[in-house]
């Protein structure tokens, strides 16, 4: 039998991969701890330690199941933090005959071991991750000739494809998307229920991330640090969420509050993107307790959660391998600033910011409302510069990865892509942030006001925002409300000239 190297990426912990069906003692398995991935962009702390962790538990699961893995950590004195070298390393040492990899999910990934595998000198193949419901190229050929990506149209041939909440042919219950329903305020705290946690000994791996001086950003403490770390773990979330947050997911997945950082949100999404559960089996899962508990949970609260992974999820992905690596580059508005210095301490007097970035900076978390319409909406209102979204994003959040952050980012949230992703800039002023949460009434700016001392910054800067950029947006069917509004203000010149002030003092707001 040949001698065959697999190598697995730390975002492929898919124990249920048919690679591992059966044990080979002609097989070995390789996994790398590496500084080209801890550097490309400062990680967040808390993902750093994440997928370390998660790494070591998957290398243990697949020893004590008898297969045989090489693993090489971080501070290993032969590891030279150079991919390339590190596979030929392995081949010449070990004397294998074939190489083979599960494709990557990043573009950056890809190209590097199609590089490796043609230099390699033996036969090297790549083989599916096993884990995503579409083809990479599916997407793209589900929207073949069409400007515009729409996710309703692919959710809803998703929910066919794989009969998820379907009676025959038809949605269950006779709609496709309860998404109107899923946008309540949290009124009352005692709905809250807290997240499943499970507290584990990091100081291992901290402390050889800290004597490596990795460049990390955030903060972490055994205390808080609660993250699923093997597929056991990441299974008792799962159950967690069914049993305890399902039955108000849909009903507040778009609050804000400063009561609890994750309420009624699954927390599973580092445990999809590593692989180490499976979008199908989280679906399913779903789906089935909802059909048990029909009688006390509606199938709004379903429906929001499965369109997330079932529609939103691997439509971003599809849109990831239709348009890299040009996206990256693409930057509609042509904005050009820098972050506000405060993105790295949320040290802010805007409340909605200082919270949502401190949480960001303390947990590596925020739910996908505070992401887009508070930190996202603000960064494209003031003409942040994508590239410096897309590293700020990336760097801070446990579950990004570049394919699901970069589609977020620059085409949901900056609508850097001219719309591919969305058909309009997700863009408000003070009012839907304080319709959905408490953020403004502990805040040093009043939501209410449009200038003048106290004015919300986001109340000027939203108007500012489709002034400047008439050219580029007025056509847009969906926006065209606003321009009639914008042409009809009384106190437009008050509005810019605030609005300007502000951009010239980002660093004070």
């Amino acid at each position: 039998m040949p001698k065959t190297l697999r190598l697995i990426l730390g975002d492929q912990l898919n124990s249920q991969h048919s690679w591992f069906e059966e044990q080979d003692s002609s097989i070995t398995y390789l996994m790398l701890e590496m500084r080209q991935e801890t550097d490309y962009v400062p990680h967040h702390i808390q993902k750093v330690i994440a997928f370390f962790l998660s790494m070591r538990n998957f290398t243990k699961d697949l020893e004590t199941k008898g297969h045989q893995v090489i693993y090489v950590s971080l501070d290993a004195k032969d590891n030279s933090q150079n991919l390339e070298e590190m596979i030929n390393s392995m081949v010449d040492q070990h004397n294998f005959d074939q190489f083979e990899y599960q494709l990557p999910d990043e573009y950056r990934l890809d190209e590097q071991l199609k590089t490796i595998g043609k230099n390699l000198g033996i036969p090297c193949r790549g083989v599916d991750s096993e884990h995503f419901l579409t083809e990479r190229e599916y997407v793209k050929d589900f929207f073949q000739g069409k400007k515009t990506f729409v996710m309703e149209s692919f959710y809803r041939q998703m929910r066919k494809d794989f009969d998820i909440l379907m009676d025959g042919k038809e949605p269950l219950q006779g709609k496709w998307n309860f998404d109107h329903e899923n946008r309540s305020a949290l009124k009352d705290k005692r709905l809250i229920r807290k997240a499943k946690k499970h507290q584990k000994d990091i100081s291992e791996i901290l402390e050889m991330v800290q004597k490596a001086d990795v460049k990390t950003i955030g903060k972490i403490d055994e205390n808080t640090f609660a993250w699923p770390c093997s597929r056991e773990e990441s299974l008792e979330v799962l159950d967690h969420f069914c049993k305890h947050l399902l039955i108000h997911f849909g009903d507040y997945q778009d609050a804000l509050t400063t009561w609890d950082p994750f309420l009624f949100h699954s927390r599973l999404s580092f445990a999809l993107n590593t692989k180490m559960l499976s979008p199908l089996e989280v679906v399913q899962k779903v789906e089935a307790y909802w059909k048990e508990h029909q009688y006390e949970i509606d199938i709004s609260q379903a429906e929001g959660f499965i369109r997330q992974i079932l529609g939103w999820r691997e439509y971003m992905r599809g849109i990831y391998w239709a348009k890299m690596p040009d996206f990256a580059n693409m930057n509609f508005f042509n904005h050009k600033r820098k972050l506000p210095e405060w993105f790295w301490t949320g040290e802010t007097k805007m409340k909605c910011l200082s919270h949502s970035i401190g949480q960001s900076l303390e947990l590596a978390y925020a739910h996908h409302i505070q992401r887009l319409m508070v930190i996202g909406n603000f960064a494209l209102l003031v003409g942040i510069h994508p590239d410096e979204v897309d590293q700020w994003y990336l760097g801070v959040y446990i579950d990004a990865i570049e394919w699901v952050e970069i589609t977020n980012t620059r085409g949901m949230s900056q609508f850097a892509d001219g719309g591919i992703v969305g058909t309009k800039p997700y863009v408000s002023s003070a009012n839907y942030i304080h319709k959905m949460g408490n953020y403004c009434g502990h805040c040093a700016y009043s939501h209410t006001k449009k200038v003048g001392e106290g004015a919300c910054p986001f109340n000027s800067l939203y108007w500012h925002f489709y002034d400047r950029n008439r050219e580029k947006l007025e056509n847009n069917p969906r926006i065209g409300m606003a321009y009639r509004t914008l042409d009809k203000l009384k106190n437009k010149e008050e509005l810019m000239n605030q609005a300007v002030e502000y951009l010239k003092n980002l660093d004070a707001l």
